[in-house]
């Protein structure tokens, strides 16, 4: 009997020293890996950690609860972030925890080489897998967002497609042929002319009136619209 008490007692001795073991530099890494997947883990996107080493002889006291993570507030896609690693309570410590990272997502990559100027449609551009982590000047992930813009610069086969590269969008293109509409006593007066600006809607720009030949002053009302101004 006095036996199996020893044993029971051993057995209680040393379950105590493992629920009371030092938190390991695996398990802070752990729980900083699994917070940066949290955040940037947006759905379409591929999060993959690089291995960081930690002095592998630190140690911290034991956490009787599960370790808390904080993260910078979110400001792009970094390729390194450090996590806040805490043990809230008693004993209370928190340590700085660098995470290593690729985000990679679906982005618009140009397929021909394209001209400033020009309108950037389906044919010009298409789909690839990158790391946008270490895309500073920013990405495009849809024909939604270059629909009606032009290029600002010229771009040669292979770039992936950045915000900056594109102009505002063009409701009313520069050559087009437009609806020239002005009121003339009360009465709304249409013919053709040809748009000299490109703009969105909103915009002022010139329009040559396709009877007279004179330039006119105008707005945008919409696509092939343009409202002359008095």
């Amino acid at each position: 009997m006095k036996a199996l008490t020893t044993a029971l007692l051993l057995t209680v001795v040393a379950c105590a020293q493992t629920a009371l073991a030092d938190t390991t530099p695996a398990a802070l890494r752990a729980a900083a890996e699994q917070a940066v997947r949290a955040q940037y883990g947006d759905a379409g996107s591929r999060v993959v950690i690089a291995p960081t080493t930690l002095n592998p002889r630190l140690r911290l006291a034991a956490c009787p609860h599960a370790l808390q993570t904080h993260l910078p507030a979110r400001q792009g896609t970094p390729s390194r972030v450090a996590v806040a690693v805490s043990c809230t309570g008693s004993p209370g410590w928190t340590i700085q925890v660098p995470v290593q990272m690729q985000v990679f997502r679906q982005v618009l990559v140009t397929s021909r080489p394209l001209a400033r100027g020009d309108i950037v449609g389906s044919a010009d551009v298409h789909t690839e897998e990158r790391d946008v982590a270490r895309m500073g000047y920013g990405y495009v992930e849809s024909l939604d967002q270059i629909t009606g813009h032009s290029l600002s610069r010229p771009l040669i086969a292979g770039i992936v497609l950045a915000p900056g590269d594109l102009n505002g969008r063009e409701t009313v293109r520069a050559g087009e042929e437009v609806a020239l509409i002005a009121q003339i006593d009360g009465i709304q007066v249409r013919t053709a002319g040809m748009a000299l600006d490109g703009g969105d809607t909103g915009a002022h720009l010139r329009v040559r009136n396709g009877n007279s030949g004179r330039i006119i002053d105008g707005v945008v009302l919409g696509a092939g619209e343009v409202q002359a101004l008095p």
